[in-house]
């Protein structure tokens, strides 16, 4: 029997040819998950204006002796760039000389290394400095001068992730406590600074669960899930992981990863899964009144993974060889198996009688971390 199957963008022949996905990683602007300060503040020029991405109003210090700026990123990330966009309006050679700090000491400018210094940008101009990895919580900008000003339209401070499974796909819960749906689990912001944009919460309920549908089967080496930071870490406790194929009792039924005993507040948690086959991760918390709060939740591993299965077909009429009829029942069973996004045609129609009979290990694309 001659079938061609096609997966959805990524072409394979009955799992023969594999599939390599890239993991260099995706980039992302991460200056708004932190909260901005400035040494001093003229009229309406707030630090946060850098934040929004809208200007005017941009930031303005008062005339000073070293000006600055500074991102607290709630945590330390290894800065891969930092972009400043300088005003329109006017006076835009105030920002030539300007230090881009990145580091860990908040209240000493210069304790911090510096990643660039600004030569000039001009008018409404947007560059963008390469801090190669530079490590730390706090991102500052200052000039280093007397009587200066230090005015700043938009900063963006760019981190660069390891591919992770779980980004874009589909996602449920048991329950959606105001904002906190599903989703903002899932968008890269960890939610340190405003949990109720960056997290995901149910209702307080008995069994409340959260479940992320990869949309194929995966081999899924670790699961990483952070914590809120901002009150009750121990919400998260005696949370179970669960992998596998099957919705039975909302996916809660799949077999179990790991059971979270406690994740200090703010913190990612990794948990190895030992390349625990599935199409879905869950997360469950037993009992009455529970919560689940997930500010973020990574899934690593490898795949998709096609099990290639070869069997014996005895079509006993030319209706039994209707295209249709026999494509959309072998669909239908890879279907139940995990993979929905699968359609197969003929490339020439089978003889009389296809004997064939052996299940063979799952092959898999490499999609690791």
């Amino acid at each position: 029997m001659n079938m061609r199957l096609f997966y959805r963008s990524l072409p394979l022949l009955l799992g023969f040819l594999s599939v390599q996905t890239s993991a260099a990683g995706t980039e992302v602007n991460i200056a708004g998950w932190g909260t901005a300060t400035q040494s001093t503040i003229y009229m309406d020029g707030l630090p946060v204006n850098a934040l929004n991405g809208i200007s005017p109003p941009c930031t303005h210090t008062i005339v000073q002796t070293l000006p600055w700026w500074r991102l607290d990123l709630q945590k330390s990330y290894s800065v891969n760039r930092v972009s400043i966009t300088n005003r329109l309006d006017c006076c835009s050679e105030r920002i030539n000389g300007a230090e881009i700090r990145i580091g860990d000491v908040p209240s000493d400018v210069f304790s911090n290394p510096v990643c660039a210094v600004v030569s000039t940008i001009p008018a409404g101009q947007t560059f963008s400095y390469s801090c190669n990895g530079m490590q730390g919580r706090y991102v500052f900008v200052d000039i280093n001068a007397p009587s200066s000003i230090l005015t700043l339209c938009a900063v963006g401070v760019f981190v660069v992730f390891p591919d992770n499974l779980a980004t874009g796909k589909n996602v449920m819960q048991s329950s959606t406590y105001s904002s906190w749906i599903p989703e903002q689990a899932i968008d890269f912001n960890p939610g340190l600074s405003d949990p109720s944009i960056g997290c995901s919460s149910t209702n307080g309920q008995t069994d409340p669960w959260w479940r992320l549908d990869l949309g194929h089967i995966y081999q899924v080496s670790t699961v990483v899930v952070t914590n809120r930071l901002n009150c009750c870490p121990e919400r998260i406790n005696g949370a179970e992981i669960h992998i596998g194929n099957s919705l039975e009792n909302n996916g809660n039924n799949n077999p179990i990863c790991a059971v979270i005993s406690s994740i200090p507040a703010g913190v990612s948690a990794t948990f190895a899964c030992d390349n625990m086959e599935g199409r879905y991760v869950s997360l469950l918390i037993r009992g009455e009144m529970k919560y689940i709060t997930l500010c973020e939740v990574e899934v690593y591993g490898q795949g998709p993974c096609l099990k290639q299965s070869l069997m014996k077909l005895k079509l006993n009429s030319s209706f039994s060889l209707s295209e249709v009829r026999l494509l959309t029942q072998l669909e239908s069973a890879l279907a139940q198996r995990g993979f929905s996004d699968v359609t197969l045609q003929w490339t020439q129609l089978p003889k009389q009688e296809v004997m064939r009979k052996k299940v063979e290990q799952a092959h898999c694309a490499q999609t690791k971390r």
